[in-house]
């Protein structure tokens, strides 16, 4: 196929067919969770209704749940171009980073410092941000306002060998979707001998992850960012685990990845994260044609499959960006935060309109069935530097391979008719 097919992708989400007094529900609010297709469903009521145990035991049910698991970490080892024992599950993103960050500190001493930055979700600074309790220094990366863009230069000055222990950074603002150069980031960590950790919650939905080529120790996202239930997952480098004295119980096995998994998991959400990841190998094998010349050698399997997914969604959507930030560029008195034309980003697109808090302004599209979000998306740091906290924060669109140019238009439309309405 030579073209995106976003009918049939439509087709998958069964939520898609919701409407608001008539009008076609837009769900422009991908950043904050995806829709779920029908095949996510299927798999999370079949476990519970065929599968559901608990692991370890000698009858039917609790061997399929120990199979089920193993199946989701090879997926998500697909997914992330990483070995399976690799991935662990839990909660999501931010109980699993703070998991991580507490289970380093009985390695810290005061006086190390760890090092986050302005631009990133609270789930990446603030399980770090506590590590000052026990006299570790957390120091801030700074973000360039003008442009929603971290200060790579001032990170390479505040990495010091010896004394930074960990850096952490987003992958993606889920705020103003700035892409940033984590594979350099990890290359700064690897030379000081700190550890990496790259949150991809935001990205994960829009580009191909590599953990290989980022070459970073660890890294995070969650299932209901992209397509799947509400899960977290995160991938820990074999070496790196090691060296990680995990918080656990002394039933739970010392060794990756379950040490990393504390208590019982959410069995349905994992049998759900297959399901997801497949979708996604499904977008690829349908868009093989449209991606086979931006697809790295040597890729196999389900590997390549998910490679192809993502980097068809990433065709599909880059466009209807860059077309929504034109439009709405053209109205009086929206204001655009987010990278320059040229630096990479998600399609994620984010604004604020004169004479309207960005509450005003997402209540009264939603009203019309159009779903966006207001505020600061715990990207708290980031809209404070912005100068947006005191007026309410952000509105924020986020699309997804399930958006389509005729949902941009009324949005648009919409924009255009508040904007006018306070001439």
């Amino acid at each position: 196929m030579t073209h995106f097919d976003v009918a049939w992708v439509r087709g998958q989400f069964p939520a898609l067919s919701r409407t608001i007094d008539g009008q076609p529900v837009a769900y422009l609010d991908g950043p904050g969770g995806t829709q779920t297709p029908q095949g996510v469903l299927d798999a999370v009521r079949e476990y519970l209704v065929e599968h559901n145990s608990n692991t370890h035991g000698f009858f039917a049910t609790t061997e399929e749940t120990d199979q089920i698991i193993l199946a989701a970490r090879a997926a998500m080892a697909d997914m992330f171009g990483c070995l399976p024992e690799e991935v662990s599950f839990g909660a999501n993103m931010t109980t699993l980073c703070f998991m991580l960050a507490q289970s380093l500190a009985s390695s810290l001493s005061p006086g190390d410092q760890v090092l986050i930055t302005e631009i990133d979700h609270e789930g990446n600074r603030g399980p770090w941000l506590r590590l000052a309790e026990r006299g570790v220094l957390v120091r801030e990366v700074p973000v360039h306002t003008s442009t929603c863009t971290l200060d790579l230069e001032a990170l390479e000055r505040m990495a010091h060998e010896g004394r930074t222990k960990v850096i952490a950074v987003n992958y993606a603002s889920n705020a103003v979707g700035t892409i940033t150069d984590v594979k350099r980031v990890a290359a700064i960590a690897r030379r000081i001998g700190a550890l990496s950790v790259v949150d991809a919650v935001h990205y994960a939905l829009h580009g191909p992850i590599d953990v290989a080529d980022i070459g970073c120790d660890v890294l995070l996202c969650s299932a209901y960012k992209f397509f799947g239930p509400h899960i977290g997952v995160m991938y820990v480098r074999h070496e790196a685990a090691e060296h990680i004295d995990a918080l656990r119980l002394r039933t739970q096995a010392p060794t990756p990845p379950d040490k990393f998994e504390t208590g019982t998991l959410n069995h349905e959400g994992i049998a759900g994260t297959i399901a997801a990841v497949d979708f996604i190998a499904e977008m690829g094998r349908r868009h093989l044609d449209l991606v086979a010349a931006g697809l790295p050698e040597g890729l196999t399997g389900r590997r390549r499959e998910v490679v192809a997914g993502m980097l068809a969604n990433e065709a599909y959507e880059q466009p209807l960006a860059r077309y929504l930030v034109t439009e709405l560029d053209e109205i009086d008195g929206v204001t655009l935060y987010g990278p320059p034309a040229g630096h990479p980003r998600t399609s994620t697109v984010s604004f604020t309109l004169d004479g309207y808090t960005a509450m005003e302004v997402a209540r009264i599209l939603g009203e019309r069935g159009l779903f966006v979000w207001d505020g600061h998306f715990y990207a708290i740091r980031l809209v404070e530097r912005l100068g947006l906290i005191d007026s309410g924060g952000l509105v924020r669109v986020g699309l997804c391979p399930y958006t389509t140019k005729e949902e941009l238009d009324r949005l648009l439309e919409a924009v255009h008719s508040l904007a006018s309405a306070v001439r």
